[in-house]
């Protein structure tokens, strides 16, 4: 015998379809989309051959298959910005300020051409700090973009000098960035190669997302908190991505071993302090129920911004997580779009 269904005249059919979403890590390849290039890139940083040529094919897409999937996963909105390594691992200053303007004007027209579907965030020569701030400015006044995203430290990561924005040659780009009130998303990018060849060696599936970007972007993190960035440049704010790197769920750890033995820091305010006015986190790549709690219960809604990690990502995987999160319907509403709207200034 059929069982039978009690009527509910009154339901939705689809109670999550309305749901808007800005995803706000998506990458893009652009002009430096070198086949080749990327691949051995790809597989230094930790993945198979296989699966890099699939992502390079859907980094590259921006009108049609990439359109679709946003469409499919309800993202009205996508902020485009130039994947790893990035601007960041170019050695030569003159050579990076080039490409920094070739990629942004790149990005602009993308979002001059695709009318309410992207927005971006704009690649800077940080080998050369004084072009970096005067391409921050043409990016942000003139094209439009809507901040910028550092792939991880600033060198070529092959054994020779490395360089964080934590080091005091930076604080004009900061004081710039908190003058213009947009936001810095701090990147992964692959350990350099002493990190890999000691601490990975023999084990190239944790150079990458696996485990390897974790640690060195939120070391990064760290640096700008105990290094003092946001003591001097207080409005300063930053994005991290993949729920926050590992920091929501390690602060108090963290901020307890530094209490004991600061060895000369002197901050002015907690690790959890800067967590929850300083950083931003985002759900990319990370589509965790205990991941998501974890980061509320340390930032709070209000610092939490939706991303999928297109291309490699499925955005699709990404929506149907949010739709579903154990989360009250204001905070996924926040999450989705609100703090993105506030952040990025997206109608």
């Amino acid at each position: 015998m059929a069982i039978v269904q009690l009527p509910a005249e009154g339901a939705h059919p689809a109670p999550r379809s309305s749901l808007r979403k800005i995803a706000i890590e998506e990458h893009v390849l652009g002009p430096l989309g070198e086949p080749e290039e990327y691949l051995e890139h790809s597989i230094r940083s930790g993945v198979g051959r296989n699966w890099a040529q699939v992502a390079y094919q859907r980094l590259l897409d921006l009108d049609s298959v990439r359109l679709e999937e946003m469409d499919a996963a309800g993202i009205d909105v996508s902020v485009l910005s130039l994947t790893s390594p990035g601007i960041e691992e170019i050695t030569d200053p003159t050579t990076a300020i080039g490409v920094s303007k070739m990629v942004n004007d790149f990005l602009a027209e993308q979002v001059a051409s695709h009318p309410g579907r992207y927005q971006a965030l704009a690649s800077v020569p940080l080998q050369d700090v004084d072009a970096a701030i005067a391409e921050l400015r043409r990016a942000v006044e003139t094209l439009g973009l809507r901040g910028v995203l550092v792939n991880g430290y600033v060198g070529a990561g092959d054994g020779g000098s490395v360089s964080y924005l934590d080091e005091e040659r930076f604080d004009p780009f900061w004081k710039a960035l908190s003058e213009l009130r947009v936001p810095l998303y701090l990147h992964p990018r692959a350990p350099d190669k002493k990190v890999q060849e000691t601490m990975y060696g023999g084990h190239p599936e944790l150079i990458g997302a696996t485990w390897g970007f974790a640690p060195e972007t939120a070391t990064h993190a760290l640096r700008l908190a105990y290094g003092g960035v946001f003591d001097r440049h207080p409005g300063a704010s930053v994005i991290l991505g993949h729920m926050g790197e590992t920091l929501p769920y390690f602060a108090w750890r963290i901020q307890r071993a530094f209490e004991y033995n600061p060895l000369g820091k002197n901050p002015a305010k907690r690790l959890q302090d800067y967590l929850a006015e300083n950083f931003w986190i985002t759900t990319s790549g990370n589509f965790s129920d205990q991941a998501l709690i974890t980061a509320l219960l340390t930032v709070g809604a209000d610092r939490i911004l939706f991303a999928s990690d297109y291309p490699f990502e499925m955005a699709t995987d990404a929506a149907r997580w949010i739709e579903q999160a154990p989360i009250s319907e204001n905070d996924r509403r926040k999450i989705c779009y609100k703090n993105a709207e506030g952040v990025f200034g997206i109608a």
